[in-house]
């Protein structure tokens, strides 16, 4: 049932808000804001919604996921979808995996297999053939992370608009529970002594783009969320969530303009008034920037009305690691192939010190997702689509890709003969590569960053840029550069936050609270 649509003559009064930007984050807070009642804007660059959470389809129908693989945690969604007067489960079709991914410790006595499963027997099981002393770490994992997650709720619930706000008595009670001392590697000892099994529990900081040896430990969580709430495929590819939020957005009364890229935000002193778009000023009460932080700033915003984040900071901010990417449409199916498979190097951390250093790896860890194993329409009848993706620097090594990417595109097909895939060049029938200079140039993404500013101490919570923007007013950010971080889950929960700012600040009903909190 959708939510009802105010009354024409209420509609003329109602605060304007314009978005910038129709990823995940920008979606979300769209659709939050109009379901309280503003008339929204959704301003989008290219001819798609999503932004990197969108589907490619290429000719001979070949369908592939362009960023995000998977979906965690969920609920975060159906709350925001029921908010809004609709229902996730019934746009879209969320299939949970399980096994959730295929683990590939690469050794040099051979490879040891590790299917992560939400069973909790099973996967004490599947670690016991590995390592058996480190399967009666699982359950006490599980149960501290429960523990953590709790005390970290007002961390990913509530804006921090000031340094004196990590002093509060929720964050002090957090401390021993977080344990910022350590990082996640360094946690997980506790728990597992064979350095395989921490890796299982650990890899995820790749979602943020982060080293597990310099990821602060509270971030062990990201793998307890898996295992506790479930790893899961949309049907179509993840552009079908963006797809389904642009429906209940349009269904809100939200306009959602597409090919119009933003020139600039105006402003009347430190007020954000409107923005420039196509040559045409677009007048607002409020805007909200869900763009590239690294990359839209420095352009949307004059340098004089950052303080806080102006150019000089930016620039010398600490960003994640990018991407290189291959969309591989390939001629059969891969029944031994999971949907998602992880190749982690038998030099995995000499891996990550080379990409530290702006080095490219030599034998890199690989990433696949092989989607028609659980969802026929990924790809034609008999054919496959495979999305292979390799952690790399971002451009801040300085690294020449135009020379570069046709010997590190043979290195990541070589390295697929791990997993026992040795003919697939042979079987191409379509191929994209991207970069992490095709990321800037083609995506917008500041340095190539796949993942946007790093998550080190110094870069979190009120360190981060704020949701609503330091040293402006009306002016909201949401989406990966800013608090509560990267990863689809918080970045919706992110949105949340932003569109509670502006329906206070506009006096116009918050309609969702946290999800976090609710247990």
């Amino acid at each position: 049932m959708n939510a009802p649509l105010p009354a024409p003559a209420l509609r003329r009064q109602r605060p304007h808000v314009v978005v910038v930007g129709a990823g995940p984050g920008g979606l979300a807070a769209a659709m939050q804001l109009a379901a309280g009642g503003a008339r929204v804007t959704l301003l989008e660059k290219d001819a798609v919604v999503g932004g990197r959470t969108r589907t490619l389809e290429s000719p001979g129908g070949y369908r592939f996921d362009l960023g995000p693989t998977f979906f965690l945690y969920p609920r975060i969604l159906q709350e925001i979808f029921a908010s809004c007067g609709a229902d996730l489960e019934e746009e879209v079709e969320m299939i949970r995996l399980d096994p959730q991914y295929r683990l590939v410790f690469e050794g040099d006595g051979g490879n040891a297999v590790l299917d992560a499963t939400p069973d909790m027997d099973r996967m004490e099981a599947a670690i016991r053939a590995i390592a058996p002393g480190d399967a009666a770490g699982v359950r006490r994992f599980m149960r501290d992370n429960r523990e953590k997650l709790a005390a970290f709720r007002p961390a990913l619930e509530r804006p921090f608009l000031a340094a004196r706000a990590m002093m509060g008595a929720d964050m002090l009670r957090s401390l021993k529970h977080l344990r910022p001392h350590k990082m996640v590697d360094g946690d997980l000892r506790r728990y597992f002594r064979d350095p395989r099994i921490r890796l299982a529990f650990s890899f995820q900081t790749k979602y943020l783009g982060m080293s597990p040896f310099r990821c602060p430990s509270m971030f062990t969580i990201l793998s307890f969320l898996e295992y506790e709430f479930g790893v899961f495929h949309p049907r179509g590819g993840c552009g079908a969530v963006s797809e389904a939020m642009a429906r209940v957005a349009e269904r809100l009364g939200v306009e959602i303009r597409l090919n119009t890229p933003v020139d600039r935000v105006s402003f009347t002193g430190r007020r954000a008034t409107g923005v420039e778009a196509a040559g045409q000023h677009i007048e607002a009460d409020a805007v909200v920037l869900n763009a590239d932080f690294a990359h839209a700033v420095p352009r949307l915003i004059p340098d004089a009305l950052r303080r806080d984040w102006n150019d000089r900071k930016i620039e010398r901010a600490r960003y994640s690691c990018s991407t290189f990417m291959l969309y591989l449409g390939v001629e059969g199916r891969f029944p031994e192939l999971a949907h998602h498979t992880i190749l982690l190097s038998r030099e995995y951390q000499r891996n990550i010190a080379q990409i530290e250093a702006g080095v490219l790896p030599n034998e890199p860890s690989t990433y696949v997702q092989n989607p028609v194993a659980s969802d026929a329409s990924m790809a034609p009848p008999g054919h496959s689509s495979l999305y292979v993706l390799v952690p790399v620097p971002n451009l801040r090594s300085g690294l020449d890709w135009e020379s570069e990417a046709p010997r590190f595109r043979q290195a990541a097909l070589d390295r697929l003969k791990a997993l026992g895939l040795h003919d697939i060049e042979s079987r191409i029938r379509y191929e994209r590569m991207v970069t992490p200079q095709g990321w800037h140039d083609d995506f917008a993404v500041g340095y190539g960053a796949t993942f946007n500013l790093s998550h080190d101490l110094l870069q979190m919570l009120s360190f981060r840029p704020r949701n609503r923007f330091n040293d402006t007013e009306r002016l909201y950010l949401v989406g990966g550069g800013t608090h509560p971080g990267s990863g689809l889950p918080v970045i919706y929960e992110g949105a949340r936050i932003t569109a509670k700012l502006v329906q206070q600040d506009l006096r116009i009903p918050v309609t969702v609270e946290p999800s976090f909190a609710a247990q």
